[in-house]
């Protein structure tokens, strides 16, 4: 988690203290402090919540656990969730979502790949519990969103799978803003389920 923290920071996806990272331990979850930089953690501070969000040990901690939560409770096989505020994603979950499944369009096979369909949840101020419930109770699989006019949040197996996850995201965002207005040429619906079948991703009838 501290190696993970420090390169988010490195790459410029974690600003200040914002954004937050975890990763789960049978049914407990390690989890960056409030008001800490990622790019400063300390491996003998980080804080222990068990899955319902109870804080067991550590320090206190970051006030968007019940994203992690969601995420935990709803992906069996998640092992590890990063939140950023990272700019693309934010200036994209200020717009209005391609679809009802992924508010990200198919600009990349990369993005199919390696995220797959990013729906956009409803805003909430951080650390509402409204924002994490809509997240767990969402009928729709996936493995990232985006929170309205607030960041990204990705799943994946691994912490080192769901960094690049993110990465990959951000980049994602940043092509959807980059040709804007542009008339891009996406993948097909074909194409993009062809990717997730083939990559255990998530879209459409492939998921």
């Amino acid at each position: 988690m501290v190696e993970t923290g420090r390169r988010l920071v490195e790459l410029g996806l974690s600003p200040g203290t914002s954004g937050n990272i975890s990763v789960r331990l049978g049914d407990r979850m390690l989890l960056t402090p409030t008001n800490e930089s990622m790019g400063a953690l300390d491996p003998e501070r980080l804080a222990v919540l068990d899955l319902s969000g109870k804080h067991l040990a550590g320090p206190k901690p970051s006030k968007e656990f019940t994203l992690h939560r969601a995420f935990y409770r709803r992906t069996p096989d998640a092992g590890a969730v990063v939140h950023l505020h990272s700019v693309n994603a934010v200036a994209a979950a200020c717009l209005t979502p391609w679809s009802e499944s992924s508010a990200v369009a198919p600009i990349t096979p990369y993005f199919v790949m390696r995220v797959g369909q990013t729906p956009l949840i409803g805003y909430a101020p951080p650390g509402d519990i409204a924002q994490a419930e809509e997240l767990e109770a969402l009928d729709l699989p996936f493995r990232a969103a985006l929170l309205a006019n607030h960041g990204s949040v990705v799943a994946q197996s691994t912490l080192s799978a769901a960094m690049n996850a993110a990465v990959e995201l951000e980049e994602a965002c940043k092509l959807t803003l980059l040709t804007s207005g542009h008339s891009p040429r996406l993948l097909t619906t074909a194409q993009a389920e062809e990717l997730a079948l083939k990559y255990g991703s998530y879209w459409g009838s492939a998921s």
